[in-house]
């Protein structure tokens, strides 16, 4: 698991922001250019696509982006910097809570489904472009990457200690979890996807318990 003078993270510039300004009517274009460019960003990658792309799946000129959006950059990092920081937020929230290792494990399946089911065309642009994020927000986002998979580790090491769970090699647990879960959006959605509540409670049991 991520500058450009017109946008800086340190101006706090995510679509959260954006619902609080103003004008609602350019905040309302924004959220949709971003809707959008998520959803061509996962069907042809981020290199693929064009501003003019864009604009023409909105059914729009190319300039009129301009008025909402200065560029494909900034789409990038409101869409990815955005999810990043959710992750980020959330987990930490969940390494530091009181609960036992299992259900924190849960928390984090959890997570990580929900903003698979929201938003997967945002998750798929976070898993495949980021690192086309520039500067700041590039170091930005590997930073908020590496400290959530560290924050894991300190979740599976204390279960292991605790005797919670097998004292088997962390870095495996880490891997087949994550990589599971990261990769949720490319599977599910399509023909028999199993409902919500089935797809969380399954893969809890699955990735906690096995399959024997």
């Amino acid at each position: 698991m991520t500058n450009f003078p017109y946008l800086r993270f340190s101006e706090k510039t995510t679509v959260k922001n954006l619902l609080h300004q103003n004008t609602m009517k350019i905040t309302d274009r924004k959220t949709e250019i971003i809707t959008i460019a998520a959803k061509l960003f996962k069907e042809k990658g981020y290199s693929a696509v064009t501003m003019r792309d864009i604009a023409q799946a909105m059914d729009i000129k190319a300039a009129s982006l301009y008025n909402h959006i200065k560029s494909k950059q900034e789409i990038l990092v409101l869409i990815v910097i955005d999810i990043a920081e959710e992750f980020t937020n959330v987990m930490n929230e969940i390494v530091t809570s009181d609960i036992s290792t299992i259900q924190k494990i849960e928390k984090v399946i959890e997570l990580h489904i929900n903003i698979t089911l929201r938003n997967a065309d945002a998750l798929a642009c976070l898993n495949n472009d980021w690192m086309h994020l520039t500067d700041t927000d590039l170091v930005h986002f590997i930073k908020m990457r590496e400290d959530y998979e560290d924050n894991f580790r300190i979740i599976i090491q204390k279960g292991i200690a605790d005797g919670e769970i097998k004292n088997l090699n962390v870095e495996v647990i880490i891997f087949s979890t994550l990589s599971t879960l990261r990769t949720l959006y490319l599977w599910y959605g399509k023909k028999k996807s199993p409902n919500p509540q089935i797809l969380k409670s399954n893969m809890v049991q699955v990735l906690l318990n096995g399959i024997v």
